[in-house]
């Protein structure tokens, strides 16, 4: 994108310039909006600024004289329990795998790495920051055992990054703007349960949750951005009727 910026800053150039990559710029600045929220939730997790928020949200899906006690029937428990799978290590990797295998034997090998790429780059930053922050589980009776640190989740975050990358790429390969909105919306929806289960559980704090979320988007959109650069430059396969600006025939 940036080599295509004019030589010469006349004014109608830079207009022009602006008006042609306003969705990547756009991108770009929702990434960096996405970030500074996770350092600034980070910066008051750090700081116990957000404690208070974190324990009120908690004791709401709590028996109140209880706290150890999940409010809700047990059938929801096991729903719960089932959404929040979604989001396990073991779940999206199976997801991806069977996703890449498909788009190799497809002959779209170019796409299949973009989300090998994604999801295993997702995966080693969330790793590092569980390590790196190494922040305690809450100090309630969950539904189910935990061995990472909290923050940030890393369900919320790899549901992100995995769903929102697949959804992505679903709706560049999607023929009409229908279905493109559904690939989108179905992904962030199976992104906001999983983040949502984790906290019904308590196994996460709110803050780890929504710390995940702005990474994990951060990161799938940095990674859709890139791989657009790469499709005008023709390094990734090109969805069949989409011209060289990545765009698509509205239906």
């Amino acid at each position: 994108m940036l080599n295509r910026l004019p030589r010469s800053l006349h004014p109608r150039k830079l207009a022009s310039f602006v008006v042609a990559e306003a969705p990547l710029l756009m991108a770009l600045a929702v990434v960096s909006g996405l970030i500074l929220a996770f350092l600034q939730i980070a910066d008051e997790m750090i700081e116990g600024e957000m404690e208070a928020f974190d324990r009120s949200i908690l004791l709401m899906f709590r028996d109140p004289a209880n706290p150890d006690l999940v409010i809700g029937p047990p059938w929801m428990h096991e729903m719960v329990r089932d959404i929040t799978a979604l989001g396990s290590f073991s779940l999206l990797g199976l997801i991806v795998l069977a996703v890449c295998a498909y788009l190799y034997l497809a002959r779209m090998r170019s796409a299949a790495l973009f989300v090998l790429v994604s999801v295993l780059g997702g995966t080693l930053l969330s790793t590092i920051l569980k390590m790196g922050y190494n922040r305690p589980r809450p100090d309630l009776t969950t539904m189910s055992e935990q061995f990472t640190a909290s923050f940030p989740s890393g369900h919320a975050m790899l549901s992100a990054v995995t769903f929102l990358t697949l959804g992505a790429l679903l709706a560049r390969f999607a023929p009409t703007r229908r279905l493109q909105v559904l690939s989108l919306g179905g992904a962030l929806l199976l992104t906001l349960l999983v983040g949502l289960s984790r906290l019904y559980m308590g196994v996460h704090y709110p803050s780890d949750i929504l710390a995940g979320w702005c990474l994990g988007s951060a990161w799938a959109l940095l990674c859709s951005s890139v791989a657009i650069v790469l499709q005008r430059r023709g390094s990734v396969d090109r969805p069949a009727g989409q011209d060289s600006e990545g765009a698509s025939p509205a239906n």
